[in-house]
């Protein structure tokens, strides 16, 4: 089994920048493609941003396209989403989720939450205006 677990949420003002982090444990790390979603009150849980197994490739909602940065260290088996300028609509639990890889549809499938096989509890991430 795969643990998931956030942190770093907090309240910021709008224009800030948090950085969370999602610890990754239970099962070889470069195995799975890690993404970040977010769900606010009321609404679906959608896809933020995604990473491949080794790093190289990352991908991005359109509303925090060139505000949010994915990006995982594999020594620390740790995925981070660094935010930044951040508006008070990104406010929203955020998950971490991790994908086991097998082939190569997870290329095409990323933002999708039903490819992700395990999630983390949530971190709440407040967003002031």
């Amino acid at each position: 089994q795969v643990q998931l677990v956030e942190s770093g949420g907090g309240l910021v003002q709008a224009g800030g920048s948090l950085r969370l982090s999602c610890a990754h444990s239970g099962r070889t790390f470069t195995n799975y493609a890690m993404g970040w979603f977010r769900q606010a009150p009321g609404k679906e849980r959608e896809f933020v941003a995604a990473i491949d197994m080794s790093g190289d490739r990352t991908y991005y909602a359109d509303s925090v396209k060139g505000r949010f940065t994915i990006s995982r260290d594999n020594h620390k088996n740790t995925v981070y989403l660094q935010m930044d300028s951040l508006k008070s609509e990104d406010t929203a639990v955020y998950y971490c989720a991790a994908d086991r890889g097998y082939g190569s549809s997870w290329y095409s499938r990323y933002s999708l939450t039903s490819e992700y096989n395990y999630w983390g509890q949530g971190t709440q991430v407040t967003v002031a205006s």
